[in-house]
């Protein structure tokens, strides 16, 4: 019996834009070819591995940097960026709203001095960086190709992603200044800057991550993401960019999460959907853009300060879903981050797990080793047929920002959130050494904690770049971003030009503050 015969397969294509009925060889495809249920490349793994990068950035620049070296030296392929709190909603560090954050969850970056510091010996013309970075996204760019300058390598050459995805922060995180409105021109400005200067980076990473920690289910997941990617390249678009150009260099950023099967699914299900949404929503036909390329992070939420050796378990197993559904890039999350920032040892136990999977289970050997199992198939196309309902009732809402405005996305994650904590509470749902399997002992974790003196010294650090700039360029590149942003022009230029008059994060992002306004959620 075929999976089409036993109803584990549908003839029915699931798009936005009203069904037709392609053949059971058309729902899957071969490797490489459309819609890419199997993989967006014909070979997959057995052509390259996957991207392995690890999240990583905490206390000063100086700190992060030796981590980054360190990760390099150990065999990672990409970095991952993690910056603090002020950083991510745009405080210097010595801001009263910054007492207590500065360089807790991240690295602290304040000027070109410090990213300067970030990058220093890493040659950023070989090395792949993420930045996870969102309302500040356009200063941190900014910083960067400010500091490849000062390397003396062209911006042509760089090669990265800018999470840059905005309208997630106001559904699932939090870490937004602007109206949504406004951010959005921010976006569609990277973008257009990326599309013109940096040929090789991907300007915005659509993150589902986010919205799977925030509690959202997995449809929801991928329902969610692809209705703010819709949103972006609506904007993109209306900013005059070509879809199919803008949709080779966009790319997405998922959650590895404990239903191993589900997961897989998930991938594979997302693929298909989104390269349907771009060939009948956008009338896109070049593959390039078509194709779901996604970077994966391992589930921060099923992590346990209970038992937390079992999270290398959790870890091994999220990073092998992950892998089985197709990803281009991956993180393992540190077996110790539900006590604290993740120790040079547990970045190593995390950056190991994946060079095992992928040199001793031999499941890169094979381009798509569960294409066609029954169970993976049903729930590939459950997956799908749950998102494209969900997309249909965003659309209901006038699309992404209206839902958002309407509060119906955040009801929906604050409902599955809740329905799955109380499945935990109640024992209905087992989570191992929490509600089953328990025991009375304490965990002996050295967790590692950031100095109280991080913040002392990059307040000094910051208070130096202020006393020691020139006035007048420093003035004037200011006067310039508050022109920019009261009128329509791109505003990446000017504040590349800020930042190297030694402008700062929290200066540049006041004047926005001051054109733009602010978001209250009560709005």
């Amino acid at each position: 019996m075929s999976l089409l015969e036993s109803g584990l397969m549908s003839t029915t294509s699931r798009t936005t834009d009203g069904p037709s009925e392609p053949t059971l060889e058309e729902q899957l495809g071969s490797p490489g070819s459309f819609p890419y249920t199997r993989g967006i490349y014909p070979s997959m793994y057995r052509g390259r591995h996957w991207t392995m990068r690890q999240y990583a950035g905490f206390g000063t620049a100086e700190e992060s940097n030796q981590r980054f070296r360190y990760l390099l030296q150990q065999g990672v392929s990409g970095l991952s960026v993690a910056f603090d709190l002020p950083t991510q909603i745009g405080f210097d560090s010595d801001a009263p709203e910054a007492a207590g954050e500065t360089g807790r969850v991240g690295v602290a970056i304040d000027s070109i001095d410090d990213m300067a510091t970030l990058f220093e010996e890493i040659p950023l013309d070989r090395v792949s960086t993420s930045m996870t970075i969102n309302s500040t996204a356009i200063i941190l760019l900014a910083l960067y190709i400010a500091v490849a300058r000062r390397q003396g390598i062209s911006t042509e050459t760089l090669t990265g992603t800018l999470q840059n995805d905005i309208l997630k922060e106001y559904v699932a995180r939090g870490t937004y200044i602007y109206p949504p409105r406004q951010s959005l021109r921010l976006v569609s400005d990277i973008c257009t800057y990326c599309d013109a200067e940096l040929p090789k980076w991907h300007p915005i990473s659509v993150s589902g991550y986010h919205i799977r920690e925030a509690g959202s289910t997995a449809a929801q997941e991928v329902a969610f993401t692809f209705s703010h990617a819709i949103a972006y390249v609506e904007t993109v678009v209306a900013a005059g960019l070509d879809a199919a150009a803008f949709g080779r260099r966009l790319s997405f950023f998922f959650n590895a999460h404990n239903d191993f099967l589900q997961e897989i699914a998930k991938f594979r299900a997302a693929r298909r959907l989104w390269a349907r949404i771009m060939r009948d929503r956008f009338n896109v036909s070049d593959p390039k853009a078509q194709q779901l390329r996604f970077h994966t992070q391992t589930a921060g939420s099923t992590l346990t300060a209970q038992q937390p050796d079992n999270n290398i378990v959790r870890v091994a197993l999220q990073a092998l879903s992950a892998i089985l559904g197709g990803t281009q890039s991956l993180h393992c999350n540190g077996w110790d981050e539900a006590l604290g920032l993740p120790t040079q040892a547990a970045a190593q136990i995390a950056l190991r797990t994946q060079q095992v999977i992928a040199s001793e289970t031999g499941v890169t050997n094979t381009v798509d080793p569960v294409g066609g199992a029954w169970a993976i198939e049903r729930l590939t196309n459950d997956i799908e047929d749950e998102a494209v309902t969900l997309l249909d009732q965003i659309d209901q809402h006038g699309g992404a920002l209206g839902a958002l405005e309407h509060g119906f996305i955040q009801e929906q994650i604050q409902e599955s959130a809740y329905r799955a904590q109380k499945a935990i509470d109640e024992g209905n749902s087992v989570v191992v050494g929490v509600n089953r399997f328990t025991d009375t002992e304490k965990p002996t974790v050295d967790a590692w904690r950031i100095d109280p003196k991080v913040e002392t010294k990059q307040i000094e650090k910051v208070k130096a770049v202020r006393h020691s700039r020139a006035e007048g360029p420093w003035r004037r590149s200011l006067e310039e971003v508050r022109l920019a942003a009261r009128e329509t022009a791109n505003l990446v230029p000017p504040v590349i030009t800020a930042v190297e008059a030694h402008a700062t994060v929290g200066e540049i992002s006041g004047i926005l503050r001051n054109v733009f306004g602010e978001y209250r959620e009560s709005e």
